[in-house]
């Protein structure tokens, strides 16, 4: 049995080199002005069509995804209490609860939170 597992592994190893070497090999690479070009009318164009971003958008953004990962991950705790021990339970939390204070204050005193510098 140990072997079969270890013989389906090299085969799906083997596979996958193989697979990544011939997406690496079989790569078109046309680097065509006209094709590149934003417009396909044939103007080129007045102005860069790239619009600005706020970095202070993205920063928020980042925050907020930070922080509603670490709230996904707070709901399940309440389950668990009943399945381990309570003390193993209660430092886990806490810690996990202080972490998340502390980088809240770290980014409030930062000003990462404040919209408008």
């Amino acid at each position: 049995m140990q072997i079969l597992i270890i013989l389906l592994s090299i085969i799906m190893s083997l596979t996958l080199i193989v697979m990544m070497i011939t997406n690496i090999l079989a790569k078109k690479k046309n680097e065509d002005r006209e094709k590149n070009s934003p417009f396909e009318c044939g103007f080129d164009p007045f102005i860069s069509s790239r619009i600005p971003f706020s970095l202070r958008f993205f920063l928020i953004a980042m925050i907020f995804l930070i922080f509603d990962v670490e709230i996904a991950l707070i709901l399940p705790m309440s389950i668990i209490p009943f399945n381990s021990n309570i003390m193993n339970w209660s430092i886990t939390s806490i810690s996990f609860l202080i972490i998340l204070i502390i980088g809240l204050y770290h980014e409030w005193k930062e000003g990462s939170l404040k919209w408008a510098m």
